[in-house]
């Protein structure tokens, strides 16, 4: 929010309604995850009542303590506090969703800190007794550094984006550098990077040829494996370390068909698919139901993780009706190395 205010485009961002619940498929239906607790558990058929008391009671403290020796996975640290049926209806789904990884290989620490902490923060190790902690650390945080109030409002849970794309806060952001006499270059590639006296020297190869540049401090945002290679001449143990860091290969497909094509209307964040249902892509998410203006008004968007003729094949399973027609819009793009995931064992090397 600082970030958008700074730039000036505060008046371009669009704020998903946090209301809008996550869908989960399974055993050919998609159910809502509840949103309000403990209200909506009710009626919340995701999980089975004894899956609900398990999960209940773990999070609420009578769980197994953790393990001494060895570092957990989410699944072992999820099946430990919540059960396996959680685990495997929720947790699952969900982490393949935005890691495109795999649970049981994860490690809970590195990928979800901040609910991995909940159990430290519980004085009995319960994940709802330590939110609860969180909660009152949070607001003495915001009491001693309150937010600037010509910022942006959001409350926690909303989604945002800007009118015309996230493409919005880069170029604001090169467009202000410029504005205070900073440079911006683009296509240029980092080909060396070396210590010299009173700070850094990176050599880039340039569409007008090498260039040297001299500077007290470099920050680099690189995928972990494209870093290793650049300083592996000056911590050939660091180098090791992040050429280990896993980037599982995923593909993103973004697709529109008519709403009429849809079993139901469209009003959530988007749709996870577990494993168990035997369905390839990750998951869907609901690009039109979020954010305005992103399809014509008798269309819906869809972004998914997958092939766009598996896609298709697993949409006709579990949103669209069987007489459904073709995508009418799609867009692809495919990323050898996608996400990182630092697997279970090595968060602390």
């Amino acid at each position: 929010m600082r970030t958008a205010y700074e730039t000036g485009i505060a008046d371009e961002l669009v704020l998903a309604d946090k209301r809008l619940p996550p869908w989960v498929y399974f055993e050919g239906k998609l159910r809502p995850l509840p949103k309000n607790l403990p209200g909506d558990l009710l009626n919340f058929d995701l999980l089975s009542w004894p899956g609900k008391i398990r999960a209940g009671l773990g999070a609420v403290g009578f769980a197994a303590p953790p393990p001494s020796s060895e570092e957990e996975s989410i699944e072992d640290f999820v099946v430990r506090h919540l059960g396996r049926e959680t685990f495997e209806r929720i947790i699952d789904p969900f982490v393949s969703g935005v890691y495109a990884g795999d649970p049981k290989k994860l490690s809970m620490r590195a990928a979800l800190r901040k609910i991995f902490r909940l159990e430290t923060l519980s004085f009995n190790g319960g994940l709802v007794p330590g939110a609860l902690v969180r909660f009152r650390e949070i607001a003495d945080e915001k009491k001693k550094n309150p937010p600037d109030p010509r910022w942006p409002t959001y409350q926690a849970g909303e989604l945002g984006s800007f009118r015309n794309g996230l493409q919005t806060l880069p170029t604001a952001i090169k467009n202000k550098l410029l504005q205070n006499g900073h440079s911006v270059e683009t296509s240029w590639r980092l080909s060396e990077l070396s210590r010299v006296d009173g700070g850094w020297e990176a050599v880039f190869e340039t569409p007008n040829g090498p260039r040297a540049v001299h500077a007290k401090a470099v920050a680099c945002t690189a995928p972990a494996h494209a870093i290793g290679r650049l300083i592996e001449p000056l911590d050939a143990t660091t180098a090791r370390a992040l050429d280990k860091v896993y980037y599982p290969p995923v593909a993103s497909v973004t697709v529109a068909y008519p709403k009429s094509a849809f079993k139901m209307d469209l009003k959530g964040f988007g749709n996870l698919n577990p494993r168990s249902q035997k369905i390839r892509t990750l998951g869907t998410i609901w690009s039109s139901s979020l954010f305005p203006g992103r399809c014509p008004p008798d269309y819906n968007l869809l972004l998914n993780y997958k092939i766009l003729a598996q896609v298709d094949a697993d949409l006709r399973k579990t949103l669209l009706r069987a007489d459904a027609p073709g995508p009418t819009l799609s867009a692809s793009g495919c990323g050898p190395r996608r996400f990182p995931n630092t697997r279970s064992g090595t968060s602390r090397t």
